[in-house]
């Protein structure tokens, strides 16, 4: 059996931040800790989670007990745009990929739980502790608790502000001594010692993994495509990906490619095993690292190519995804996939018809929204507004539309005749002091010091009129001839269209785009559009 050390260094190996560690000390010596790891049931689970993963099989080689949560009610708080049917299809694709992946690096699987949060967070008991926590929480630490991990905007919804406490309460419910996440959910971790006392209950551990940065530098994330590999992409597609990674010779600190390997590569290796360079002899031969640390001084000191690092994480990323493209080759799950992720297909393809029936009518997805280029072919004054335009716009149809836009102020007359902008077109239409508008121009907006900032959004040279503009990632779908003003479907999808620090015009960090390119502001960073 091994030895107290053995375990704890097994445990605590590769975290960023121990919270408790005198408790972890303290149960270790009197028998095997229990934790518990959850994963909100949304986005594609991608290669990162192998970070996670890969401290899993830590703990059960630690003889922890590790509790798996599917947190399919987290996910449905955090991201509203799953109906719950959707939901159900994503905590099954959850399970099987978590299972492939376990499975992959040679995880026993009946050492471990699977849970789902409502099979528990539902009950009467739960939900009297979460009104409990409402009394006693504020709402400046729960917003600040989920800071880092839920999405945040000007308006937040409550269900937002209710996720850090659920999070906590699930500590209790599933009877663990620790708690297991990323640094950037360290505020829900305080959160959770802060207010669970004043409920009557212990105080947790939390154990936590560093961020990993993605292949394209920043954090690893399933909405930017370039910055992560899919656990079912095919070899080919995980070569193109690597290709593409921010890789600098002699750079450590922003380095996907060796994070993963730290976090990932180098903590499944068996006692033996040691992390191989792929060279031709005229570039130095092969070489063999016993330690990441090795590996890393040796890029440090530029003595390895960034293509020959590439070449060996691909080697093992495929040896890591062989095993789980191999599960999902049964047409079960394939179709499991695209059930799951209907909207998730690369653009231009069509959703499958047979989850149709899972998108009511005041979902709100992107794909409803009938974006398009326009060019305006005539702009004048309104006739009774000082303040508003009156612009003919083609959008591709057999005749201009009429659109009233607010833009005076901003944009001179001069600089709008002839101007390729971006259109929302299936608004109901509304009369706009006596013209009636059908339809409205996108801009980038923002308010500092009572001063009003506003830019036509600009799209991707080459953009046509008539040009659908879609989400990166979501398929394009058939838009809804018009919006229904009661189910406010444009309201709830807007809080999410925003212009980043890169000046991309993006819903919910998805960029916009058209087939000729991304949809940009022209200076305007970090601000929304309307």
């Amino acid at each position: 059996m091994s030895s107290f050390a053995e375990k704890k260094e097994l445990i605590i190996r590769n975290l960023q931040e121990i919270l408790g560690e005198d408790k972890l000390d303290t149960i270790l010596k009197e028998r095997d800790l229990k934790i518990y790891w959850g994963t909100a049931t949304t986005g594609k689970p991608h290669i990162a989670y192998f970070v996670p993963i890969s401290k899993i099989a830590d703990y059960l080689k630690a003889g922890c007990e590790v509790t798996v949560l599917f947190a399919d009610l987290h996910a449905y708080l955090d991201n509203m745009k799953a109906p719950w049917e959707l939901l159900e299809l994503r905590v099954q694709y959850y399970e099987y990929s978590i299972k492939a992946m376990l499975t992959s690096i040679g995880v026993p699987l009946e050492k471990l739980k699977f849970v789902r949060g409502t099979e528990y967070q539902l009950s009467r008991e739960y939900t009297m502790d979460v009104y409990r926590l409402c009394s006693s929480i504020t709402e400046h630490d729960a917003k600040k608790a989920g800071a880092e991990v839920v999405k945040q905007v000007d308006n937040p919804l409550l269900s937002g502000l209710l996720y850090p406490g659920l999070q906590a309460l699930d500590e209790e419910y599933l009877k663990v001594d620790a708690q297991f996440g990323g640094v950037d959910q360290r505020k829900i971790f305080t959160m959770s010692e802060k207010y669970l006392p004043q409920l009557g209950y212990v105080k947790r551990i939390h154990l936590m993994n560093p961020m990993v940065p993605g292949l394209a530098g920043g954090k690893m994330s399933s909405s930017e495509e370039d910055s992560k590999i899919d656990l079912l992409d095919s070899p080919a597609a995980v070569k193109k990906k690597l290709k593409k990674a921010f890789c600098e010779p002699g750079n450590i600190s922003d380095n996907g490619l060796l994070a993963f390997a730290k976090h990932v590569i180098f903590g499944l290796f068996k006692p033996d095993e040691t992390f191989k360079i792929f060279r031709k002899e005229a570039n130095g031969g092969d070489k063999y690292f016993n330690t990441y640390g090795e590996l890393e001084a040796y890029f440090a000191e530029q003595n390895l190519h960034p293509a020959d690092l590439k070449a060996a994480v691909e080697f093992y990323i495929n040896r890591l995804l062989d095993p789980i493209r191999k599960i999902f080759e049964d047409p079960k799950l394939q179709e499991l996939v695209s059930k799951a992720y209907p909207t998730s297909s690369k653009p231009g393809k069509t959703a499958q018809k047979s989850v149709s029936n899972l998108q009511p009518e005041n979902e709100a997805i992107p794909t409803r929204l009938d974006i398009r280029i326009g060019k305006i072919v005539e702009v004048s004054m309104h006739p009774d507004a000082d303040s508003l335009y009156v612009e003919k716009i083609d959008v591709g149809e057999k005749e201009p539309r009429t659109i009233v836009s607010g833009l005076v102020k901003f944009v001179p007359i001069e600089e709008m005749q002839n101007r390729t902008v971006v259109v929302l077109c299936n608004l109901k239409p509304a009369k706009m002091r006596g013209v009636e508008s059908c339809g409205m121009v996108l801009c980038a907006s923002s308010e500092n010091d009572g001063i009003k900032f506003v830019e036509l959004l600009q799209p991707a040279e080459g953009s046509q009129p008539g040009d659908r503009v879609f989400v990166e990632g979501y398929d394009k779908g058939e838009p809804d001839k018009i919006l229904n003003p009661k189910k406010k479907i444009w309201e709830k999808l807007q809080v999410d269209l925003k212009v980043s620090e890169k000046c991309e015009a993006q819903w919910q960090s998805n960029n916009l785009l058209t087939n000729a390119g991304k949809i940009l502001s022209k200076s305007l960073k970090n601000v929304h559009i309307a």
